[in-house]
């Protein structure tokens, strides 16, 4: 059985608190892992997660302000020290590349082949290396080159069965029928896919993290059945994230809505902000999205909701 969860591994912005360890984020999807963001102690979060190295195959850095991206040298030694043999394609902006050099080299030590760069630029970047899922890089309005990512199962093929079953047409004749478009029913009458199936929609996750408002945030969470993303600051302080390019709560919950999106978790909270105003940031997205909203909390697991229909 397929397993596709978030879990998060920092939830803080430019400053780590009490509770709140900087950027993480573990995306488990099938065989797949996806480290999002290494923030400082990203390394040590992994662990308290019951997550190892050998758990990673792709690393996605948004930018290179270090709460996202300071955590990179510690992950990158841990895949070296534990002999992970498969590669992890590490994606960032190109524009950073010079402190991709510096963060991957950072300190001595006995250095691995399995993790290949992958910058990314342009107006849209498609990330190669998966058959079952694509992965899409688009630039974020922030104050340095910025990429939020989106990953996107195929659409698939949900078969009415009952029709065929009428029809003659089960077994393997179910599976020709997908793979060839049509097949001979029990009568030696030609049997359509497209009579007798509906699209199954492919389960989408988007990341969007650091940025103004934009179109390119809504078309990242396009239909996404889990959007992380950013809400530094409560509504009060909409003039800080302009100034700054960050998101307010209501921000975020406006692109969620105009997006479509399934499931909300808000991050990246500002430290000015104490456990009390929690609910303000769930109140404050549900002003403008009226679906389910997680303000994620660090070490919490998040589940990708189940398909629909």
């Amino acid at each position: 059985m397929s397993m596709r969860e978030l879990v998060v591994l920092g939830t803080s912005s430019a400053v780590p608190t009490r509770r709140r360890n900087h950027n993480g984020y573990f995306l488990r999807w099938d065989s797949h892992g996806l480290l999002f963001d290494p923030g400082e102690g990203t390394q040590r979060q992994l662990r308290l997660a019951g997550l190892a190295a050998h758990d990673l195959t792709r690393i996605c850095v948004t930018h290179f302000h270090g709460d996202h991206s300071l955590g990179l040298p510690g992950v990158v030694q841990r895949i070296a020290r534990d002999q992970v043999a498969h590669e992890v394609r590490v994606a960032f902006p190109a524009a950073g590349e010079r402190y991709w050099r510096r963060l991957r080299h950072a300190t001595e030590f006995a250095d691995t082949d399995s993790v290949v760069a992958q910058p990314v630029e342009g107006p849209a970047a498609e990330l190669p290396g998966e058959a079952d899922f694509t992965l899409t890089a688009l630039p974020l309005e922030h104050r340095i080159p910025t990429y939020g990512y989106r990953l996107a199962e195929p659409d698939g093929v949900r078969i009415r069965a009952e029709g065929l079953a009428a029809r003659g047409v089960s077994g393997p004749a179910v599976g020709r029928l997908k793979a060839e478009g049509s097949v001979l029913d029990a009568a030696g009458e030609r049997v359509y896919l497209a009579d007798h199936s509906e699209v199954r929609r492919g389960q989408v996750f988007a990341f969007v993290m650091d940025t103004g408002m934009c179109d390119n945030a809504v078309r990242l969470a396009e239909g996404a059945d889990l959007l992380v993303i950013e809400s530094t600051y409560l509504d009060a302080e909409e003039e800080l994230a302009v100034a700054y390019r960050h998101l307010t709560a209501g921000q975020a919950g406006r692109i969620a809505a105009e997006a479509g999106v399934r499931r909300l978790v808000l991050t990246h909270i500002s430290e000015r902000y104490e456990q009390d105003a929690d609910e303000r940031f769930v109140e404050q997205a549900a002003r403008h999205f009226g679906g389910e909203i997680v303000l994620a909390a660090d070490l919490e697991r998040v589940l990708v909701p189940p398909r629909r229909g």
